[in-house]
């Protein structure tokens, strides 16, 4: 690619990038949606650029979001700035998908990290802590409400309110890998149709139905299981926050493997597809299939059901 060339997809990609970043700082519903296409700039140019010509990018990016937006407009910057520059660059070298999307996962999350720090220490601003507290004061507001009204508070309830709170405090960094996991998911899903229709072709993806997740997981997770019925932490302590979150992502691991071993053998029976995808909805929210699935997962990865069903049929 001549230097003129280059400089030209830069500048149409960076008027883009400035668009996309003006609506989502300064059109808070309208923001929601595009916040979600900012990756695709830094995707089409790194899949056409070297490293160094993507840092320069991304350096350029960062100074055109402060000028057309706020400060507020860097962290957006720089969480799907890069991760669109990971991706795009995997596209380019031919990378699988799974490697492309674990990879740019990684670095969503260390950027969120960094700018989570960076707003704790320097702005003495703890976004989780402020989020905590909004909650306890939304159900003490709740419990005078009810109390005003004459009607007595539940005071079972009132516990469980507070257990929650309590566990999403606990769980602030599995909080952080869920948003990571969840946020690259949607790049993908918006950005790919787009870079594709410009000549920027992804790998082809795993379908979810052929997702098996290593066998060493199931042994992390009964390791942490065992470790907690054993050294039963009190609550607060660095170990009990340790296994906390490290037992709720291996959960939601066996969970992954559980639907998957559904919407496999639905497809293996000719079962509709309206089947599987109900059960992931009913898995997630409300959770009433959650105990089912999750005991599911456990049982194919651990006695590799797929593997014995195709042997079987085989």
């Amino acid at each position: 690619m001549n230097h003129a060339h280059k400089l030209t997809q830069g500048a149409l990609c960076l008027a883009i990038f400035a668009v996309l970043i003006l609506i989502t700082i300064f059109i808070p519903v309208l923001g929601l949606v595009t916040n979600l296409f900012l990756a695709v700039p830094f995707i089409l140019f790194a899949a056409k650029n070297t490293r160094m010509d993507s840092f320069v990018f991304l350096v350029a990016a960062i100074i055109l979001s402060m000028m057309v937006g706020t400060v507020l407009a860097i962290p957006f910057t720089l969480s799907y700035g890069i991760a669109g520059l990971v991706i795009g660059h995997f596209i380019q070298e031919k990378r699988s998908r799974a490697f492309s999307f674990i990879a740019s996962t990684l670095v969503f999350l260390m950027t969120l990290i960094v700018e989570y720090a960076v707003l704790a220490v320097i702005f003495k601003m703890n976004i989780i802590e402020e989020l905590i507290r909004a909650m306890r004061d939304s159900l003490d507001q709740s419990a005078a409400i009810f109390e005003m009204l004459g009607r007595n508070v539940d005071g079972a309830a009132m516990e469980q309110f507070e257990a929650m709170i309590n566990m999403i405090e606990s769980l602030t960094p599995s909080l952080f890998v869920m948003t990571s996991v969840a946020a690259v998911l949607l790049i993908e899903l918006v950005s790919f149709p787009i870079v594709k229709r410009f000549g920027v072709i992804p790998q082809q993806r795993t379908l979810f139905k052929e997702i098996t997740l290593p066998k060493s997981i199931l042994w992390y997770y009964l390791v942490i299981m065992l470790a907690s019925f054993i050294l039963k932490p009190e609550e607060g302590d660095y170990w009990y926050l340790a296994l906390v979150n490290l037992s709720f992502i291996l959960q939601l691991c066996m969970v992954v493997q559980g639907l998957a071993f559904i919407f496999y053998i639905c497809h293996k029976k000719g079962i509709p597809k309206a089947v599987p995808i109900i059960a992931a909805v009913f898995t997630i929210f409300p959770p009433i299939l959650l105990p089912i699935v999750r005991i599911l997962g456990i049982i194919d990865l651990g006695f590799e059901l797929r593997k014995r069903l195709e042997n079987k049929n085989g």
